[in-house]
């Protein structure tokens, strides 16, 4: 497992950046904005060298003709691919940028790291902690030795563990997954039947996305084992993603209104 201390920006950075020229036009990245979902701004280099940053407030008012040289921000943070991802969150969220330009020591462009970039390395450090439990476990109560490797899993080839989930937050796990927060599954490989232990939420809010491979914390067990979870899936009738329920609170059973209540 990582120590948490020595994660860096390079781990977490996207290395493919768009950007623009100094020599393009007002016009031109405001189109450029006006047409992405994703940006509301652009590094500005000069072939790969970070010159400024552009954003849709600095255009604004402009004239169409202006070329980015004069509208940018030339007096920018930045951060190094080795710096530590802590020391870069501190940063994004004292300045109140949203992304920080990653540049390497000759000053070019290698990456750009966000504040989603920041709040994925901060979810992804919890995980291991479960893992590290639930493999402590397993050897303790079946004395079987296992591993634990990262990979990506089909949602399709999954068991289920959990009979249901509930509507309310399925939309906060479809939120996750649309921005790339949503944390690693963590799944038990029992001699190749893939136990889904940690992460319903998060497939059923994938399957409904069309979703079909997640990333996953797998625990490989080194012989087959008759595991509890696997026999709850069979009494539960549990095969697939398919089954797991989705309860709305609002038709729980035990959820009453209050003319109810009176009444």
């Amino acid at each position: 497992m990582d120590d948490a201390g020595s994660l860096t920006v390079k781990e977490y950075m996207t290395r493919e950046v768009d950007t623009v020229s100094p020599d393009d036009t007002v016009e031109d990245v405001a189109q450029q904005i006006a047409e992405s979902a994703q940006h509301s701004g652009f590094p500005v280099c000069d072939g790969r060298h970070v010159e400024g940053f552009v954003s849709a407030r600095d255009l604004l008012q402009e004239p169409d003709h202006e070329p980015i040289f004069k509208v940018m921000s030339d007096d920018l943070l930045v951060a190094h691919p080795d710096m530590n991802v802590d020391d870069a969150a501190r940063v994004i969220l004292r300045s109140g940028i949203q992304k920080l330009p990653v540049v390497d020591d000759a000053g070019n462009l290698v990456g750009i790291i966000s504040n989603a970039d920041v709040i994925r390395s901060q979810i992804e450090r919890a995980t291991p902690g479960k893992v590290d439990n639930l493999m402590r476990t397993l050897e303790n109560i079946h004395g079987v030795a296992v591993t634990q490797e990262r990979r990506d899993v089909r949602l399709a080839e999954l068991t289920p563990t959990q009979a249901k989930v509930y509507a309310d937050e399925l939309e906060g796990r479809r939120y996750e997954l649309e921005r790339k927060l949503a944390e690693p599954l963590v799944v038990i490989d029992n001699d190749g039947d893939l136990l889904l232990a940690d992460g319903h939420h998060r497939v059923k809010a994938a399957a409904r996305l069309g979703i079909e491979t997640m990333d996953a914390y797998v625990i490989v067990l080194s012989q087959p084992v008759d595991l509890g979870m696997a026999k709850t899936a069979k009494k539960e009738d549990l095969a697939s993603i398919g089954d797991i329920a989705v309860v709305d609170y609002a038709h729980h059973p035990l959820v009453q209104k209050t003319h109810r209540l009176r009444d």
